[in-house]
């Protein structure tokens, strides 16, 4: 990795990335910025150059890319601290949710390179899902940089419309909690089937690790999947039965996204 590279905010999403930088390349020029003492110093012992403000940076410090993973109503105010890097040609890519690149380049000189990210909590072990937005302004070689180093972190995939966020955010950004939650709904379902507590949570996390990824690795789509475990007339197909009766399960998440859906939308507006 011979790219420069600033982090301002080094929380569990921010520490993520930059431990996904520092699998790649022990000895990248990884700067962060992190007023809070505890998080700075996991920063510093990861290999990071840790720093608490902005004006501690080297006065010529000209990173390639500045990743912004602080709160949403943080965003504004840390750009504007950082603009004096687009001069020089950084990338800003933000992962603060709701927070749009109309916002963000409000805070920057005309023609910053933008991009806006939308990742979820996997990407804690390499396994996130990280969805991009690139303003016009953005080059390829920059795209393909960004992308290079969230690649990391996990899966990434880019759209051209910005208005598709709050999908990606209801969808993959949310996500996580949906199959957490299905997860614990699977435990307590064990136990009451009469199975010791650490046995059913071992079996509702190992059957959604390996479901999920033979759904990513397998030559068919899911739909196949489901017909191949169903034997008619047996225990899959008594349970399917109760979960797609009048379409249940598939209602009842489609009102869920799009009460994330929703919901961030109006965050948007908010920030």
């Amino acid at each position: 990795m011979s790219h420069t590279l600033l982090l301002v905010g080094c929380g569990n999403m921010g520490f993520a990335m930059l431990r996904g930088w520092l699998r790649e390349d022990p000895m990248p020029s990884a700067y962060v910025v992190e007023p809070v003492d505890a998080l700075r110093d996991r920063a510093a012992a990861a290999g990071a150059v840790a720093v608490s403000h902005l004006g501690d940076l080297p006065h010529d410090l000209a990173p390639d890319v500045v990743f912004v993973a602080v709160k949403p109503k943080l965003v504004e105010t840390v750009l504007a601290g950082c603009a004096e890097f687009a001069a020089p040609g950084a990338t800003f890519v933000s992962v603060a949710a709701g927070v749009t690149t109309a916002s963000m380049a409000q805070r920057l000189p005309a023609g910053s390179s933008i991009v806006r990210c939308m990742p979820n909590t996997p990407a804690a072990i390499g396994e996130g899902m990280m969805v991009l937005y690139a303003c016009d302004d953005v080059s390829a070689a920059a795209k393909t940089l960004v992308a290079s180093l969230l690649t990391t972190s996990g899966v990434v995939a880019w759209i051209d419309d910005e208005a598709q966020m709050d999908a990606v955010t209801a969808i993959s950004g949310s996500g996580p909690a949906y199959v957490f939650h299905f997860i614990e709904a699977l435990t307590e379902a064990a136990v009451s089937l009469g199975l010791p507590a650490e046995t059913a949570a071992l079996l509702a996390k190992q059957t959604v690790r390996g479901a999920g990824r033979l759904a990513m690795e397998a030559d068919v789509d899911p739909t196949t999947l489901r017909r191949q475990v169903t034997s008619p007339g047996g225990t899959t197909a008594a349970a399917l039965n109760v979960f797609m009766s009048d379409e249940r399960t598939g209602k009842l998440v489609a009102e869920a996204t799009r009460a994330a859906r929703d919901r961030s939308i109006e965050l948007g507006k908010s920030n």
